[in-house]
């Protein structure tokens, strides 16, 4: 019986998986769980996104357009918060240090909410997301955003198209169940939010709590 052929990317792709756990579909699909979670609560409780910056920018545009300039700031401190965490981030480079820094960020708002001004919870949840997000940006060996549907749709359309072989099926695929855990993140952001409210942050505190220990075990499998 012939044996099939393994392309050298299939090769990387096994190497990746023994090797580096933080590219692991398991932890990729447990940050856009958290992701979108993250945006339903902080749309529910202080009426921005946390890590959704397109949604900021349009509410932006809204305000700037009707001259709600009292609004604008609003949606301005998020967007400032998280392109200050990605540049810590992407300079850093410390990938479990960043980790480290949002579980510290979303247990910091989940203890500040209500007590404190709602600016300066926005301002420290949108920071922590940040620096996880910047930091965790590949899957196997494509490229994924934790926190948006829009280019991880578009990547597995390019794949689709790209080819017919394994890696291309696989690679859309993996691009698919990340924008159904980002779509699953916010139906249960949702719902907790507004059972829990405060307390819901518990959730994707545990989630990056997860990915921590994952990252923590060298050769994890994938």
């Amino acid at each position: 019986m012939a044996m099939q052929a393994v392309s050298p990317d299939q090769l990387a792709g096994a190497r990746i998986e023994v090797q580096a756990p933080e590219r692991s579909l398991l932890v990729a699909s447990l940050l856009s769980l958290s992701g979108g979670f993250l945006d339903a609560y902080t749309w529910l409780s202080l009426g921005v996104f946390a890590s959704s910056q397109t949604g900021n920018v349009v509410f932006l545009g809204i305000d700037a357009q009707s001259g709600q300039w009292q609004r604008m700031h609003h949606h301005l401190l998020p967007l400032a918060a998280f392109i200050l965490g990605s540049l810590v981030a992407v300079r850093s480079r410390a990938m479990l240090g960043c980790l480290v820094g949002e579980i510290l960020c979303l247990a910091a708002a989940m203890l500040l909410l209500h007590h404190v001004p709602d600016e300066i919870t926005i301002l420290v949840l949108s920071f922590g997301v940040a620096l996880q997000s910047a930091s965790f940006r590949q899957v196997g060996h494509w490229k994924y955003l934790s926190v948006t549907v829009t280019g991880n749709m578009l990547r597995a359309i390019d794949q689709v198209v790209a080819g017919t072989d394994r890696d291309a099926a696989r690679g859309a695929g993996t691009m698919l169940v990340l924008c159904l855990m980002l779509l699953l993140g916010a139906a249960l952001g949702g719902c907790v939010t507004r059972w829990l409210g405060t307390w819901s942050l518990a959730l994707p505190i545990a989630c990056s709590a997860c990915v921590l220990w994952l990252c923590r075990r060298p050769g994890h499998p994938r």
